[in-house]
């Protein structure tokens, strides 16, 4: 089959851009397409396929600036001509679903999240903008709100990265789902189990991460903690470290990830659809102290590979981190590092192409899609309690 795959923007290599990576790895002769990409941001992986942009790359500082031109995304993604695929595979948390295929293309949407700004996280996203900017923004959102469930039903089968983001597509898409946990590498890791005295907050240093929360709280207990990450609060995180907090700032994988092999717990306060980095911390044996909801809530065993802890609070991360600290030695690193192993690259490859073989044979093996979206709506209406499947 001829494949594309189509990213949001690849100006990074954070959760998503590293299972484009992986799906590159399983389409070696795959095209990509995005609205914009900074070369030099991305692994060599998805550097040696094809890279084509949308419009949006030729706007006026598009790299930096790019989701300001989410107005104008729904019309780029539509102007891309994608009929010579068979297979294409759109990898969404931003726009990237909404493309017109081929119709007798197989049009796969590996679903990270539906975007945060324009649904749940509406509110936070808009109190954020300026008096001027904030009208705009949910005027756009609102327009955008339409077309993001409009073009749900050019998909032909979602993929979700946890149960967490199923149920997300279920109540703003009332499509079902298939969950394809992301792929996390853990063969070859090192599992050191003398740990150091140091917890570790890595991450995009963002509002809904509450990385302000964990600096907070370190301030009050005294402990060190060393912090990993980019983002609009990093400058706000320097202000506000105490003299035990150290902001380290951005740092290559290779350096994360050996702080994660000696680092006491990794502290994840904020609410995430999946959660790649508590799964690379486990990978090395380093419990994950988490807010008991998202992503974290399914990777982390409570009491075995770390805590979970109610809600997103202060108050309740510092009782978290206590009730760590009275137990920490009872965390075996290498059980913790056996956890992280079920999301082997193996793993998500088997499973990734095991949902293209059954919807090959949906729709290439005399079962149309008029009928299958037809019995779909059969069961929505006539179903009380519609499940979302879990793969």
């Amino acid at each position: 089959m001829k494949v594309a795959i189509v990213h949001y923007w690849l100006v990074g290599m954070r959760g998503g851009e590293k299972v484009v990576e992986a799906l590159c790895k399983i389409f070696p002769e795959a095209d990509i397409y995005t609205h914009v990409v900074d070369r030099e941001a991305i692994s060599e992986i998805i550097q040696a396929h094809t890279i084509d942009t949308t419009f949006i790359a030729k706007l006026p500082g598009a790299i930096r600036h790019y989701q300001k031109f989410l107005p104008l995304m729904p019309y780029a993604l539509e102007k891309l001509d994608l009929r010579q695929y068979d297979l294409v595979v759109s990898s969404e948390s931003g726009p990237a679903k909404g493309i017109i295929v081929n119709p007798n293309a197989i049009h796969i949407c590996y679903c990270h999240s539906p975007m945060r700004y324009i649904w749940d996280m509406r509110k936070e996203y808009s109190n954020a903008r300026s008096f001027f900017s904030k009208p705009f923004f949910d005027v756009v959102g609102h327009y955008m709100r339409i077309w993001d469930v409009s073009t749900s039903l050019r998909v032909d089968r979602f993929v979700a990265n946890s149960e967490f983001v199923a149920k997300r597509i279920m109540k703003y898409y009332r499509r079902t789902s298939t969950v394809v946990c992301p792929p996390v590498e853990s063969s070859g890791v090192t599992v050191d189990c003398n740990r150091d005295r140091y917890f570790l907050l890595a991450g995009q240093l963002t509002d809904y991460k509450r990385p302000l929360d964990a600096i907070r709280v370190f301030n009050r207990l005294g402990l060190p903690l060393k912090v990993v990450g980019s983002g609009e609060l990093l400058g706000e995180a320097r202000r506000l470290a105490g003299p035990t907090v150290e902001v380290l700032g951005y740092v290559k994988d290779s350096t994360l990830h050996g702080l994660m092999e000696r680092a006491r717990a990794l502290v994840f306060p904020g609410i995430e659809d999946f959660g790649i980095i508590p799964v690379e911390a486990m990978a090395r044996g380093c419990p994950v102290i988490a807010v008991g909801r998202g992503g974290a809530a399914e990777t982390v065993i409570d009491g075995l590979t770390g805590l979970l802890y109610s809600e997103p609070s202060e108050d309740a991360l510092l009782a978290a981190i206590q009730n760590f600290q009275a137990r920490a030695d009872s965390f075996d690193p290498i059980l913790i590092a056996k956890r992280a192993a079920e999301y082997a690259p193996e793993r998500f490859r088997e499973r990734f192409l095991q949902v293209v073989s059954e919807e090959v044979e949906v729709q290439w093996g005399g079962v149309s899609m008029m009928e299958k979206r037809d019995g779909y709506f059969r069961r929505l209406q006539t179903s009380k309690d519609v499940q979302y499947r879990v793969g």
